[in-house]
């Protein structure tokens, strides 16, 4: 079990790790500390074989409302060094993701969440803002309130397209949607978030819990850990490939899963129609 963590509770459930950002009392807005603490609890996840996917989320009625502006309000003469440097050692990534194939593509300050080879889903329960909507850009899906705020807010902060926001959005949505949302700041409403297709579902405030809960359980149960974590990496790595770098590479995974412990399970649950029980090999 890992140490406690600054700024966050973190909590392992049937196959699933749930980080839930806890400043509360500030619609849970981002601090330093708050940032260590997410990247070692990833860590923590990645390298836990009882978790199959990861859930981040907010404690309270918010997600993540942005940084802490009473800490922004002195910051008038920032440099490069005075930003957070995503090294392994500082911000506590993941020695496996930091090898993986994907790391070459996927540095920086979020770039690292796509290299972790467990699906990791944003569970938007409320205003989302700045900083805390990238960080949820950088998840692999995202589930939404219907009434959830959204906003980019750097335009009105006077800030530019900050932390690889510029290049994902356009690549979810769109480069005309990605660029209405940046230059206008405007808020706008989970339910808005899912027509642009940035969320994948936007649920009632009365069922979210539950559809978020039903959603994350049939990824830690019905499906293969093994499947989910090739999969991640198959879909982040194709927008560096070409198409016949892709094909070769789903040709190899597939003969290889053909070998695997998974793939059998896979096909004796079904042919005794039985829950399945997939452990990853």
């Amino acid at each position: 079990m890992p140490d406690a963590y600054a700024d966050i509770r973190y909590r392992v459930q049937d196959h699933v790790a749930t980080l839930t950002l806890d400043r509360p009392a500030k619609l849970n807005a981002w601090t330093p500390a708050m940032e260590k603490s997410v990247a070692r609890a990833l860590q923590h996840a990645a390298q836990d074989a009882a978790v199959r996917v990861i859930v981040l989320t907010g404690a309270g009625r918010g997600f993540c409302a942005g940084a802490d502006m009473q800490r922004l309000q002195g910051a008038t003469e920032v440099t490069p060094s005075d930003l957070p440097q995503p090294t392994a050692a500082e911000a506590g990534r993941l020695t496996a993701v930091e090898e993986s194939e994907l790391a070459a593509n996927y540095r920086g300050r979020f770039g690292y969440l796509l290299a972790i080879p467990k699906p990791i889903i944003a569970a938007i329960n409320g205003p989302c803002a700045g900083i805390g909507l990238v960080l949820s850009l950088f998840c692999d899906l995202r589930f939404a309130r219907t009434d959830a705020k959204l906003t980019t807010a750097f335009a009105q902060r006077g800030l530019i397209a900050e932390h690889g926001i510029a290049w994902i959005l356009p690549r979810l949505i769109g480069p005309a949607h990605a660029l209405d949302l940046l230059l206008s700041a405007r808020p706008f409403s989970g339910s808005d978030a899912e027509r642009l297709g940035l969320v994948n579902r936007a649920f009632a405030p009365e069922s979210f819990e539950a559809e978020v809960q039903a959603y994350v359980q049939r990824l830690g149960r019905e499906v293969s850990p093994r499947s989910l974590g090739i999969m991640k990496t198959q879909i982040w790595k194709a927008l560096f490939q070409r198409f016949d770098e892709s094909t070769e590479l789903a040709d190899r995974e597939m003969l290889e899963s053909f070998k695997s412990a998974d793939f059998k399970e896979g096909v004796a649950h079904f042919v005794e129609k039985r829950a399945p029980r997939f452990t990853g090999s």
